[in-house]
């Protein structure tokens, strides 16, 4: 791979080839009910990925990885659809007492050629008035974090808690650019992590576990490495791992046998070692599609075990959960380590 524009080609040329997904242009891609540390507590939550025209990055070719881009409207939904999606979500959380939203477009909620200035208002100044709502978080690229952007969804939210969401996914330039292809650099989210933190919101950090090029060992370790260089610009912690969704690049790599989702017992490795670096982060994974060829795994006999200690650790932040025992394909995975960066890019196990 010659530069990032070749890599951008390749991931464009198979998003060319894909359909979108159809979908009422009043209904949300997706919307569910769940659980989050808040505070120190358990919180419900309530997640709305809104469907929206879609992340410009996206269709200019985007992210090795991601197939949200599908999920967009066709045509660009008005003003009254997306307030409708809104509406349609709140009822999923209708018997919560309290609980936090989170708000999702497979782009970016503060990008107005996706979600424009007036709806961006309604939808905040919504979620301000239901006293049920104790905190809100939406998700964008830094490119449009600017402090009058800021300023303005924390004026529609009247001091309630507010947070900002990026994918940051690795703090090496490097692999951003060559493996995933995201189209910004990390300097780029600390001037978004400063404004937004100067502007009195708090900053979550989406990190990606073994995004392609790279071996486990090297995954491991950059996420371990990427914490500790965004410690400062971070107040929370969220390591995705790497899955393969259908149209993407590394969908494209996974079906040539030349990538394999990264192993459970790397992020069970990640989490031990960055709650002991930083006790006082909140840091968290949800293993999407754990045990299956195309999610995270480890062998059939431990990974759901292994995802679910994952998942309770990311609501107590209680190392010992972690503590899972041992399983015979732990062995395999050592040596994965210790030798997957000497096979050309070629995956040691499926």
């Amino acid at each position: 791979m010659s530069s990032d524009k070749s890599l951008n080609t390749l991931v464009l040329d198979i998003r060319n080839r894909q359909k979108s997904k159809p979908g009422s242009l009043d209904e949300p891609c997706a919307m569910w009910t769940g659980s989050d540390l808040v505070d120190g507590k358990k919180l419900d939550t309530l997640t709305i990925i809104f469907r929206t025209s879609g992340c410009w990055w996206g269709k200019a070719g985007g992210c090795t990885m991601c197939g949200y881009v599908y999920d967009s409207a066709q045509v660009s939904p008005s003003d009254e659809d997306l307030f409708a999606q809104l509406g349609k979500a709140m009822r999923k959380a209708s018997g919560f007492e309290e609980f936090m939203v989170k708000i999702f477009t497979s782009g970016s909620f503060l990008d107005t050629r996706e979600i424009p200035l007036e709806v961006r208002h309604r939808i905040l100044g919504e979620l301000e008035s239901d006293s049920r709502v104790v905190k809100v978080l939406v998700e964008t690229r830094p490119e449009f974090v600017r402090e009058e952007t800021i300023a303005d969804c924390r004026n529609s939210m009247k001091g309630k808690p507010f947070e900002i969401a990026v994918g940051l996914e690795t703090t090496s330039d490097i692999i951003r650019k060559h493996s995933i292809n995201k189209g910004f650099t990390f300097e780029d989210f600390k001037r978004a992590a400063t404004i937004a933190r100067n502007s009195g919101a708090t900053v979550k950090a989406y990190l990606m576990l073994k995004p392609p090029f790279i071996s486990e060992k090297e995954a491991l370790d950059d996420m371990v490495n990427s914490m500790r260089e965004a410690a400062a610009y971070a107040d929370t912690f969220s390591i995705n791992l790497c899955n393969i969704q259908n149209g993407t690049f590394v969908e494209n790599l996974w079906q040539k046998g030349q990538y394999r989702p990264p192993w459970l017992w790397s992020i069970v490795e990640i989490l031990k070692k960055a709650k002991e670096e930083f006790p006082d982060k909140v840091i968290t994974s949800d293993p999407v599609g754990a045990g299956s060829r195309r999610g995270p795994h480890n062998c059939k006999e431990c990974s759901r075990e292994v995802a679910d200690a994952i998942r309770l650790f990311s609501l107590t932040q209680d190392v010992s959960c972690l503590d899972v025992p041992q399983c015979d394909c732990m062995s395999l995975w050592e040596s994965v380590l210790e030798l997957d960066g000497h096979t050309f890019g070629a995956p040691i196990t499926d």
